[in-house]
């Protein structure tokens, strides 16, 4: 059939399986892996091969940092802790402009520190938040969109999956790719902030007449206090863990495990609401979305494998190059393949599929693989919470119980503001670069 159509590359037929896989509704990790083994098959290697290098693709030890990153999350979402900080930026910022919108922004900013991955915030801080905005007037479906807007960019906000995965493939300091992350997405929680003011609310209660709201009564700076006192613990779980890796105490890797810890520490010791059902739960989810991630991983492996041994990498690179002599169209190329495929695929699978191709890219036009990393990611974000394949909005929908067309419709404000922010990292490089420069 293939070579009916004038397909003989082996290479160039597994991307084609792997698509029609796709269409098939066949889940990503084994649409990877099926269209590698029929690669691989069709090349003639023997299939023996494939166990060895997905064994040498899963233990690497940075990988580690992701299950346990993800544990951690969870961890922190299930014994309150998120709950605690909603309440303390309810109370510090929820009387500027925005009302719960601007708590909802900084919230996800901050949980992105917490949490490292879009879906897992999603289901964490999403029922409360969607519900506080609710009650300050804004619309069900902009609040959710806020919501999954500020979850996707979990993964550029450090300590973030993407940037561990990045920094693996590309053979980049990881700590230097979370540095570099900081700024940026701050710079896109900005922009979903400049979006507030569009949106049409039917009421503008007080803060204090929102529910639940526990300092309600209080002066403001009594209730910050007491707010600020009863979430301590909380606040201080991304300045552990960021403080710590960029101080040289521990690696990222070594982070996410003493995150872990620490999450239990302060569920069992601070809060005391760590329970073995709530411990037993919390392990559940983390260890079926870790699995996802990691089978992805593994069979990425045998994807990789061929496209090097096909020279796949060499000949998509060399036509890349070869659209134009100017850097901001091949820049330009790439982003909005990124952005394509982020519609269709998930974060991981377009990394372990693109990277290769465009990382010689980069070095051949000679961008910084840091800035290259971060403005990656950011594209990245975008697919969480564009259709047909944006993870984010099915959570949302999931939650909010609205249907997913609504739930993108709401994202649509934030959509638009962040691809003005895309535009920005890829235009200033020095956005992603100045906190380096700052600490050499």
């Amino acid at each position: 059939m293939f070579e009916a159509l004038g397909i003989t590359a082996a290479g160039t037929q597994m991307i084609v399986v792997f698509f029609a896989l796709m269409l098939l509704r066949v889940p990503v990790a084994f649409a990877l892996g099926l269209s590698a083994l029929y690669a691989m098959w069709k090349i003639g290697f023997g299939l023996d091969l494939a166990g060895d290098l997905i064994a040498t693709s899963i233990t690497r030890f940075s990988l580690l940092a992701i299950p346990f990153f993800i544990l951690a999350g969870t961890l922190m979402g299930s014994l309150g802790i998120a709950e605690r900080m909603i309440r303390f930026f309810r109370v510090a910022v929820g009387g500027l402009p925005g009302g719960m919108g601007v708590v909802g922004t900084v919230v996800c900013l901050f949980w992105g520190a917490v949490s490292g991955s879009g879906p897992a915030s999603v289901a964490a801080i999403g029922p409360m938040i969607i519900k506080g905005m609710e009650e300050d007037g804004y619309d069900r479906a902009f609040a959710a969109g806020l919501v999954v807007t500020g979850a996707a960019f979990s993964i550029v906000i450090p300590p973030s999956i993407g940037l561990v995965i990045y920094g693996v493939i590309a053979e980049t300091s990881i700590s230097r790719l979370f540095i570099a992350a900081i700024i940026p997405g701050v710079f896109m929680a900005l922009t979903m902030v400049a979006v507030l003011p569009f949106a049409r609310r039917t009421r503008s209660p007080s803060l204090a007449a929102l529910s639940p709201d526990p300092y309600a009564g209080m002066a403001r700076g009594r209730a910050l206090w007491t707010s600020f006192r009863d979430s301590f613990w909380g606040l201080m779980t991304p300045v552990l863990i960021l403080g710590g890796i960029y101080a040289g105490i521990f690696t990222p890797t070594e982070a996410a495990l003493i995150a872990t810890v620490y999450a239990l520490a302060v569920g069992a010791f601070a809060y005391r609401t760590l329970t073995w059902r709530r411990l037993y739960d919390a392990l559940g989810t983390a260890a079926a979305s870790s699995a996802v991630v990691m089978l992805i991983v593994a069979y990425a492996s045998l994807f990789g494998w061929v496209v090097i041994v096909e020279d796949l990498v060499g000949s998509y690179s060399g036509a890349l190059l070869g659209l134009s002599d100017r850097e901001w169209v091949i820049l330009g190329v790439i982003m909005v393949i990124l952005l394509v495929a982020g519609m269709f695929m998930d974060p991981v699978t377009v990394m372990f599929i693109a990277l290769p191709i465009f990382l010689p890219v980069a070095r051949e036009m000679g961008w910084d693989p840091v800035w290259f990393g971060v403005l990656v990611m950011v594209n990245l974000a975008i697919g969480l919470i564009t259709p047909p394949v944006g993870i984010n909005l099915y959570v949302a929908a999931n939650v909010t119980r609205l249907p997913i067309e609504r739930v993108a419709r709401g994202a649509w404000p934030f959509l638009l503001a962040s691809l003005v922010g895309i535009a920005a990292v890829a235009a200033v490089p020095q956005m992603s670069l100045m906190l380096l420069d700052l600490l050499r």
